[in-house]
């Protein structure tokens, strides 16, 4: 407790800034940072067509969504996901999240994603440790790894 009697100390005002984004009463508006990731497990022409399609399907997406700006497309063509060798994107994605420039990456499935489920759930432990977490959302599997019954469907 200050020893300076109340009517001595100095009070310092801190007026409100008029660029403030906060404008009556609204809540700032959070636009997150979103990469995909796009994977394709075959040379095979079809395969090809199917990944560029996906790049393409997530450059609109990602755009046309006012609350997402996009990061980067990942994208790993002819990679088996059984492990994560040899997936450069997927390790520079990661790369990207750990050093805060991600914060939610969307993807077609989870088996896009990973077909290995420890691969897969230590990449969603590892985002979800992040500070602030990155989340994954699996559009056709419709599951967010924020959910809390993520690992126990993937688990399934």
């Amino acid at each position: 407790m200050s020893k300076v009697p109340l009517e001595q100390r100095k009070i310092t005002f801190v007026h409100a800034n008029a660029t403030s984004s906060v404008q009556e009463g609204k809540p700032e508006r959070t636009v997150l940072r979103t990469a995909a990731y796009c994977r394709v497990s075959t040379d095979s022409k079809e395969q090809e067509t199917s990944f560029d399609s996906q790049v393409i399907y997530y450059t609109k997406k990602i755009g046309q969504n006012p609350d997402w700006t996009l990061v980067k497309i990942y994208a790993d063509p002819a990679v088996s996901a059984t492990t994560r060798r040899n997936r450069l994107q997927f390790d520079e994605m990661l790369y990207d999240c750990i050093h805060g420039k991600i914060d939610q990456i969307i993807t077609k499935s989870m088996s896009r994603f990973a077909r290995n489920q420890l691969d897969s759930l230590a990449v969603i432990r590892l985002l979800k440790g992040l500070h602030p977490p990155v989340s994954v959302l699996f559009e056709d599997d419709k599951i967010d790894s924020t959910d809390l019954s993520t690992e126990v469907v993937m688990t399934i």
